[in-house]
């Protein structure tokens, strides 16, 4: 039986596997079979950590909000869930980003909310 030589078409699949992992280290970046095992474990990881990225920031949002309300000296609320909850009892369409970035940059600003939202 004739020798078969499997040159351009498995050559273009290694090759286009081989861009996807080309900055990769040591074997996982050399070997075929290493190669197309990182590949699938990267896209699974991408996946996942999409979702995870969204449960990261909102607990960054909810762990500002908390650090500045514990910081204030009227002790108009010390608490996060209260405020929050005052939120939307007030009907005040104000997410987690939007009061955290008020928190951070104008301090002042999140207190007369608050303030607001009591009276």
């Amino acid at each position: 039986m004739t020798r078969v030589k499997r040159g351009s078409i498995a050559r273009k699949r290694r090759t286009k596997m081989s861009l996807f992992t080309s900055s990769f280290r040591g074997a996982h970046s050399k070997l075929i079979r290493t190669i197309s095992q990182q590949k699938i474990k990267a896209l699974v990881s991408a996946h996942r950590d999409r979702d995870r990225k969204k449960r990261d920031f909102r607990s960054l949002w909810i762990s500002r909000i908390n650090a500045i309300i514990a910081q204030n000296k009227n002790k108009v609320y010390c608490i996060y869930s209260k405020l929050i909850y005052n939120l939307y009892k007030s009907q005040l369409l104000l997410n987690r980003k939007i009061v955290a970035q008020i928190a951070i940059l104008k301090g002042n600003c999140l207190f007369m909310i608050a303030k607001e939202i009591i009276n």
